[in-house]
This record gives C-alpha cells, structure tokens and sequence, in this order.
C-alpha cells in the first residue's frame, strides 16, 4: 500500500471512531436526561425503608413506585423535598391496576406535629376507596384531599401514598368517616391499618411519598381546614 493510501485509509477510520464517539456521548446523555426526566428513578422499597416509612408507616414497602404527578408539574419521588406550594393541588395516581378490580387510597403525614414528637401520627390527608381500576374520580371520597401544612419550626414531614386492592371487590364504606377539605374532622391519629383490617384489604400494590416543610402557603391551608365542621 502506497504511503498516500495509508494516510487516506487512516484518516477515515480516525473520522469514523471520533463520529461513534460522539453519536455514543449523545446516546448517554440522551437517555441520562430521559432517565431524569421520568421522575421514576428510585428504588420504592429501598426508599420506603432508607426513610423509616418502614416500620413507621406499614410493614413492608410496595413492590411498584405509584406515579404522582402535581398540577404544578413536580413529581413525588421516594422522599424528594418538595414545596406546600407545589402540592396544594390534587395529583393524578397512576399504577399497574387491573381495570376489573377495586382499590383504596390512603394519603397520611405520620411527623406531626413533629417527626420527633409524632403524637398525632398519623394525619390524614386524603382516603379514597372503592376506586375502580386507577380512575380516582370514580372512587368514594371519604376524607378529601388536602394539601401539605407542616407547622412553621416542624421540619421536613414525610407525606406517604398508600394504594392497596381490595381483595373481595366493592366493600360498603357507609361507616366510614366523611370529611370535606374544609375540616380537620377525622384527620388526626388517622390510623390507616384499622381500615385495611376492617374492609379486608388486600396487598399494599403501590406507595410513594415526599417530604415537606413549612413555606408561605401553609398558613392559607390551615385557614382553609378551620373554615369548616364537615
């Protein structure tokens, strides 16, 4: 080969390994972006637990990461911190649901008043049963959602999302308490497994929680829960 052909021959082959480099750089940033962006990065049992959700909370943590997704475009992801101001809107809930089966929602703080001095634990902040497949609108709103108010001082509140499938289809939630997003009626040592043991529910199928701390709007949802005895 001709000294001018094995320069030609090893120009192009240098071009080409600098092109696959780059298109290979590209590649990973790429999917580290669409990774980031997914909002569905952690692991929920190693989450649930690395925060004490485990044992404060349930037993054992979900196998599924529930998708919670806030108007205010954050996502809750296994103990991110968040705003209340972020959060003062209902979420869309989306996970692996069967559309022929029925499922409960519970939503609780159990920090408060304080995660040191926890003697409310736990707050209800939202308990939806009887929610066919993930269409939350369709389900019985027993306690209605509210927001994230840790008191000002309190320090980060964990915020806990609990779906588990209702093992024997519909159940009859007439006893169980109805509370407006105006009230605190019903909402303090909320204990959320007296109802799974009640109504015989199933599997805990899907959590997800973040923390919080006080921002300029808890003072508007505390006004809010005292406006009303419902």
């Amino acid at each position: 080969m001709s000294r001018e052909k094995l320069i030609s021959t090893t120009t192009v082959v240098a071009s080409v390994c600098i092109l696959l480099s780059v298109q290979f750089i590209s590649c990973c940033s790429a999917a580290e972006e669409e990774t980031k962006n997914s909002g569905m990065v952690v692991n929920v049992q190693t989450a649930f637990v690395e925060h004490e959700v485990v044992p404060d909370v349930v037993d054992a943590a979900p196998k599924e990461l529930l998708k919670v997704t806030y108007p205010s475009g954050v996502s809750a992801n296994g103990g991110e911190e968040l705003t209340p101001t972020q959060v003062k809107d209902q979420p869309k809930l989306e996970w692996s649901a069967d559309p022929n089966a029925f499922y409960t929602l519970f939503m609780v703080d159990p920090d408060a008043p304080n995660r040191q001095e926890p003697k409310f634990r736990s707050v209800c902040h939202w308990y939806v049963g009887n929610i066919p497949g993930d269409k939350i609108e369709q389900g019985d709103h027993r306690i209605a959602f509210v927001g994230s108010g840790p008191p000002q001082g309190s320090g980060l509140h964990r915020y806990v999302f609990l779906v588990y499938k209702q093992t024997n289809g519909r159940v009859d939630l007439s006893e169980a308490p109805r509370t407006s997003n105006r009230s605190r009626n019903n909402r303090l040592n909320f204990q959320h497994k007296d109802y799974v043991k009640k109504y015989n529910l199933g599997e805990l199928v899907a959590g997800n929680f973040y923390r919080a701390q006080f921002d300029d709007y808890v003072p508007t949802l505390h006004a809010q829960l005292s406006s009303g005895t419902e």
